[in-house]
């Protein structure tokens, strides 16, 4: 295993972290910006994280953030939001029943079936 490179702060950074870690809108960004303070303030990670009330593998990962995208890195979330199979069919869906509501839960699965090819069961298709 390699030794760890240090974290190495410019004067600005310094600054946009003294300031937006308690001004941010965003507590998770306040956080985030909080453990990276306290490492500029010569902290260590697990004394950071101790602070911070984060574990060690999140303040990690706060450092990884930081040493790949800087200071704004800190303000960008990923999130990957999963997307159902009916979702691609909706609209097509939502024209044909309000066309011609289904008159039973069975039908509107039916029709579902048809639309898209999926097969759903009578509780699925009985949601509103």
């Amino acid at each position: 295993m390699g030794a760890r490179v240090p974290l190495t702060f410019r004067a600005e950074d310094r600054d946009t972290l003294w300031r937006e870690r308690y001004t941010h809108p965003d507590p998770r960004v306040q956080r985030r910006v909080e453990v990276l303070w306290l490492l500029s303030q010569g902290e260590t990670q697990a004394r950071a994280g101790g602070l911070a009330g984060v574990s060690k593998a999140t303040v990690e990962r706060y450092v990884a953030i930081y040493r790949a995208r800087g200071v704004a890195g800190l303000w960008e979330f990923h999130w990957v939001k999963p997307v159902s199979a009916p979702e691609a069919h909706r609209t097509a869906s939502e024209e044909s029943f309000q066309k011609a509501p289904p008159h039973t839960v069975a039908e509107a699965r039916d029709r579902i079936q048809a639309l898209t090819g999926l097969t759903r069961g009578n509780r699925r298709c009985g949601r509103v």
